[in-house]
């Protein structure tokens, strides 16, 4: 497989619309395997695509779990690419980036054998990731923020590209705000219950019946980690191109992808988001925002943003409560009825 510094833009673009229709199958077919987690595959994809940790949320039982370890199993990654752990306080910085190597220590430097663990994983999943302790938070943090751990001393690059976590609960602990602000999106998994019923009972029995003869339906090759890769290297490639207009004037990707009508009324969403409801917004978070809906627009239509992109605003929530307000407030905003 090549590395993702290796293709060239011209390669990319000749494939570009070919990964465009891959990845939306792919999101489409993951989904029949679930009973109205649609939305949810929908936002990891998109996540994914934009290299953007997601956290999922949600009381046990309304598969968080199962979400992330289908989607790695249709896109066909392997194990030595993969890695999942349950965090506890009591984890220690060993089971996530690897034992001391003691023959090393011996010759007094302080490596780790890092091999089948996180930094050497391309897609990841943390499950409970906010019952971890102030060592692993400082871990974590370095690892999502700067794609990097320390090894004696140094710091050594990680192949982390996807990461997925999942909590119970959001806790208001003031320590982990540095960590929460890293996931810009954060989706809730409901109960489908009350509204499925049926379906879920049928859905669930078959889900048993797959497990136990060990079947993976799911696992239909419409896309692969690397289509991932490849796209987001495509899309960064287009973040950094100049443009000309028909003035032979210069233009930046947000002058030719994201119309001005639309750039005011996401200025609007937020401003009324900060000012109204306190829904705290980083300036860091406002990047990586663009980012997210200039991913989700070329996923949908291969073009500009559009004012249904700017939905993502609805998972910004750092609290269960503003989870729920959001999840109301924004299409309110847009005029969805």
């Amino acid at each position: 497989m090549l590395m993702q510094e290796e293709w060239t833009f011209e390669e990319l673009e000749e494939e570009a619309e070919t990964l465009r229709k891959r990845l939306n199958r792919f999101s489409q077919s993951l989904g029949r395997f679930f009973v109205a987690k649609q939305p949810i595959i929908d936002l990891m994809v998109v996540a994914a695509l934009a290299q953007e940790p997601l956290l999922l949320v949600g009381p046990p039982g309304t598969a968080k779990s199962d979400l992330v370890l289908k989607f790695k199993d249709a896109l066909g990654v392997t194990d030595e690419d993969y890695f999942e752990y349950m965090l506890t306080r009591f984890t220690e910085p060993s089971e996530i980036i690897g034992p001391i190597d003691i023959n090393q220590l011996r010759e007094g430097r302080y490596v780790r054998r890092e091999q089948g663990k996180l930094p050497t994983a391309r897609l990841a999943f943390l499950d409970e990731i906010f019952k971890s302790n102030s060592a692993i938070l400082n871990i974590l943090l370095t690892i999502i923020n700067e794609k990097k751990f320390y090894q004696d001393g140094m710091p050594q690059p990680v192949r982390l590209r996807v990461l997925f976590a999942a909590t119970n609960e959001i806790p208001e602990q003031g320590e982990l705000a540095a960590l929460k602000d890293r996931f810009v999106l954060k989706v809730e998994s409901q109960s489908v219950q009350e509204e499925h019923f049926t379906e879920l009972i049928d859905a669930g029995l078959q889900s048993e019946v797959y497990r136990s003869l060990n079947q993976k339906p799911w696992r239909e090759e419409h896309a692969t980690l690397e289509d991932i890769l490849k796209a987001n290297r495509y899309l960064t490639y287009r973040f950094a191109r100049k443009h000309r207009d028909g003035r032979n004037e210069e233009q930046n990707d947000r002058q030719v992808y994201f119309p001005a009508d639309v750039f005011r009324e996401f200025q609007r969403l937020v401003k009324t988001l900060v000012r109204e409801d306190r829904i705290f917004i980083s300036d860091r978070k406002l990047v990586k925002l663009y980012k997210l809906f200039r991913v989700r627009a070329w996923l949908n239509s291969g073009g500009s943003v559009t004012r249904d992109d700017l939905r993502l605003l609805a998972f910004l929530g750092e609290t269960h409560q503003e989870i729920q307000l959001l999840r109301d407030k924004v299409p309110q905003l847009l005029g969805d009825s």
